[in-house]
């Protein structure tokens, strides 16, 4: 049966609504809008509109009143930014073309495989905007657990790499690290790249904004420079001073990743095979041919188990090996929060604390970060074996690290001071005794309610490890917020929460 071109493609008028719907693209037409009813719309639909400097996919809400004129179709926040319209402009109204590429992610929720070809067509599709939160969080769900097979995950890694862009480095060897997550306070990641790089090693890092923590290490970075730096800005930085500290999503090193990163973040959802598929796309994408991975170890980490860990760490390695980069991975201790700070800009003033050599400074996040470091230089051939985190301390004690750090953010445009909460509640012990546990995913929570990461100085500050002995009425941690309402939010789970911390009472 032949097909007719349309002749023509209906249009309405373009106006700005100011609502703010996040990264999703939602527009809104009148329930009796000619186009709306001519076209079959319907409420959630998807549709795809263009204008004079390019188009979207969004989707439809209908709206009932006089919230726009006949002829009218309005725009949420980020599809009047994609569109880069003007009020009054016109804009072409069509169908979207059917999303084909869901039918496999059906086909895996249903106990299916996916194929190579098949994740190829999804991240396309979902880079391309055509995905809806909606199939972005069935999508994640589908990835969950244990419903990818190594093969699978690997496919995964490579689409995801292939649907961005690419770095490549006139380098030898191009370090990297990743921590897994799911330990507050362990912002090791700006001390490592100020040691690697003074070491005369590269290191462009790109890392992640949070997704189920206080604090990402692109959040905590970007109280201290800027970090939404374009590939030619990162390059040019790289090349200055041997390492970088960027937000990923700004270079669209596998913007895949971003695009689902923000949909885990809401579900807080962190599957093991997107994890492996989000750190190693970033790594390959950067063009990185060693990454050291830290593991964190603990029962309220997000890793709870050695068994746990190893699994990870073989599956990370050989995920690595099959697309062609040499991945090591590190157990560390997860009970505990490493750092003093949780929240961009508390964990901030941690590490300029460690690179300063402050005595004020965390001892456990400096030896974390020496231990990484020494690793990092021990795998590159920089150390012999055994030797790399003396090598580290003698960079860190001697000022060499805080001088490259410094010459890093300078080049990122600009180093900036932490900046300190509005509002405060010390949290005291009621008991004389030894701290004897202390919960990670709760003391997450609490800071995120207290308005991390979004409030850059929100967050928690510890004041006791696990061991310490304390008396009645001293300080355990300081809640830090932006708002009184904010920190009441945080207040009222730390009263349904007593688990968070629990000291072991002294038998008087």
């Amino acid at each position: 049966m032949p097909e007719f071109p349309r002749q023509s493609v209906p249009t309405l008028k373009a106006r700005r609504l100011g609502i703010d719907t996040h990264h999703e693209t939602v527009v809104f037409m009148r329930s009796d809008c000619h186009v709306c009813r001519a076209e079959g719309f319907s409420a959630l639909n998807r549709i795809h509109l263009t204008s004079s400097e390019g188009s979207i996919i969004a989707t439809l809400n209908v709206v009932h009143g006089d919230l726009l004129e006949a002829g009218e179709i309005g725009l949420s926040e980020s599809s009047w930014q994609r569109l880069g319209v003007n009020v009054g402009d016109r804009i072409e109204v069509s169908h979207a073309r059917p999303l084909d590429s869901f039918s496999f992610v059906r086909a895996k929720i249903f106990g299916g495989e996916f194929t190579a070809d098949r994740l190829q067509e999804i991240m396309s599709d979902i880079t391309a905007g055509r995905y809806s939160d909606v199939h972005l969080s069935s999508f994640v769900t589908a990835c969950t657990s244990e419903h990818l097979n190594t093969g699978e995950i690997i496919a995964l890694t490579d689409a995801m790499v292939k649907a961005g862009d690419r770095l490549g480095w006139d380098y030898p060897k191009v370090m990297d690290k990743h921590c897994v997550g799911g330990l507050p306070g362990n912002r090791t990641t700006p001390i490592v790249v100020a040691i690697v790089a003074a070491a005369g090693l590269v290191m462009p890092k790109t890392s992640s904004r949070a997704i189920t923590s206080p604090a990402g290490t692109a959040d905590t970075m970007e109280v201290l420079a800027p970090v939404d730096l374009t590939l030619n800005q990162m390059r040019k930085v790289v090349d200055q001073e041997g390492g970088c500290i960027v937000w990923g999503g700004a270079v669209s090193l596998s913007p895949a990743d971003d695009i689902l990163i923000r949909v885990e973040r809401a579900l807080e959802l962190d599957s093991e095979a997107q994890l492996i598929a989000s750190v190693l796309s970033k790594k390959i994408a950067a063009g990185s041919s060693h990454v050291l991975v830290d593991i964190p170890v603990g029962p309220t980490a997000k890793v709870r188990d050695h068994a746990s860990a190893i699994r990870l760490s073989n599956s990370l390695n050989l995920v690595g090996e099959a697309l062609g980069i040499k991945v090591q991975s590190m157990f560390t201790d997860g009970h505990q929060p490493i750092g003093y700070g949780i929240g961009p800009s508390l964990e901030a003033r941690d590490v300029l604390n460690v690179l300063q050599n402050k005595a004020s400074g965390s001892g456990m996040l400096r030896d974390r970060a020496l231990d990484l470091a020494g690793a990092i230089l021990e795998m590159a051939g920089q150390s012999t074996l055994g030797s790399g985190r003396n090598q580290a301390k003698m960079l860190l004690e001697s000022g060499k690290a805080w001088q490259k750090f410094q010459a890093i953010c300078e080049a990122q445009g600009g180093m900036r001071e932490p900046v300190l909460a509005k509002y405060t509640h010390e949290v005291v012990s009621g008991a004389i005794g030894h701290v004897e546990h202390i919960n990670n995913r709760y003391l997450s929570r609490l800071a995120k309610l207290a308005g991390a990461p979004a409030d850059k100085a929100a967050g928690i500050e510890m004041h006791v490890r696990i061991g310490k002995r304390v008396e009645i009425g001293e300080p355990l941690f300081t809640i830090h917020a932006e708002s009184p309402g904010e920190l009441g939010y945080a207040m009222d789970f730390l009263a349904a929460h007593p688990g968070l911390m629990i000291v072991e009472e002294e038998q008087l």
